[in-house]
């Protein structure tokens, strides 16, 4: 497993699915770990209790990183809590299917706050905190930036902003040694996608028809991709896309 003892990580949505995951995975690996929640203080307490249990450093900080103020809260807590910030993690999303005549400005506007807005919050104040060895940032997004899902306009095209965003932040941000990339999951299983109603409906069924390794991903799945990606392991790669889907075509 790729080493991360000294660093310290901030995570953003990490109260549940992918963000817990990756978080305990980058405790696992040595980092110590800021749990960024938005509303679900319990969960986001939980995973932090669960990375201190077995040993490892982590706090839960309350944000909401569409909003700049918060941003800036959430750093000044984890540089207080652990006197450094190596590696951003931005998990923090939404996602609603919804067709064309029911989309609202409301509904356009909150996914682009906090997939699109909040990425960009974030990295600005991470950016202001990491060290002369630079730091690396990974964003979250989507197989959907990519496909053409029906329904699926406005998430689609957030996600599709955050690819390009990435890229062009690592190029603005190499020559200070900070690393930009981004990780675009398949079908994950989640309690977001539970809630939903995503498991056992024909679209799940649809995603896994699509899927080379006949699965839907787990947490877990894109966690570990996320550690390589903090981790110095990962130090040529910058402005990359990594597909983690199972093969989804």
């Amino acid at each position: 497993m790729s080493d991360l003892k000294g660093k310290v990580a901030v995570v953003t949505g990490a109260s549940k699915g992918i963000g817990a995951a990756t978080a305990k995975a980058l405790a696992a690996a040595g980092a110590a770990v800021v749990v960024n929640y938005a509303s679900d203080q319990k969960g986001a307490e939980s995973v932090a209790a669960a990375i201190t249990a077995k040993g490892g450093k982590a706090v839960a900080v309350k944000a909401d990183v569409a909003k700049s103020a918060d941003a800036r809260h959430l750093f000044e807590e984890a540089k207080t809590a652990f006197g450094r910030i190596d590696i951003l993690v931005n998990n923090a999303g939404i996602y609603q299917f919804q067709p064309l005549e029911e989309i609202t400005e409301d509904s356009f506007h909150r996914h682009f706050n906090t997939n699109v807005l909040g990425t960009l919050l974030t990295t600005k104040e991470a950016a202001k905190h990491f060290g002369p060895n630079g730091g690396s940032v990974i964003n979250i997004s989507s197989v959907a930036s990519e496909t053409a899902t029906p329904t699926a306009s406005v998430y689609s095209a957030s996600k599709g902003a955050v690819d390009t965003l990435s890229r062009v932040l690592a190029a603005e941000l190499g020559p200070r040694k900070i690393r930009v990339n981004v990780i675009a999951p398949g079908g994950v299983e989640t309690e977001g996608t539970h809630t939903a109603g995503v498991i056992g409906s024909d679209f799940e069924k649809s995603m896994i028809s699509k899927t080379a390794l006949g699965r839907l991903g787990q947490p877990d799945d894109i966690a570990r991709v996320a550690v390589f990606l903090a981790s110095d392991d990962s130090g040529w790669l910058t402005g990359e896309r990594v597909v983690a889907s199972g093969g989804y075509f």
